[in-house]
């Protein structure tokens, strides 16, 4: 299906970049963000898991062990929410 969309200009420079990083187009990045609208809406998507690893080392920072990951994660989903 086609559709006409108008985007301001500020949030399609930033789409652009998101595109060229990705090596993806805009249809493909409209498709993704309108999914994870509906699985929102719908109740099922979990939420977003934050990184727990750094890009530029190729583990678990210090500290941090495996087993402990969904405390970790529970707790900093929780940060995210609270500081919004």
């Amino acid at each position: 299906m086609r559709t006409m969309v108008e985007i301001f200009e500020r949030l399609l420079a930033e789409v652009r970049r998101v595109m060229a990083k990705r090596k993806t187009t805009l249809r493909a990045l409209a498709e993704e963000g309108l999914r994870r609208v509906v699985r929102e809406k719908h109740g099922s998507s979990p939420p977003p898991m934050p990184d727990a690893v750094f890009p530029d080392d190729p583990g678990f920072a210090n500290g941090v062990n495996v087993a402990n990951l969904p405390e970790i994660i529970r707790a900093e989903i929780h940060h995210q929410t609270v500081r919004q």
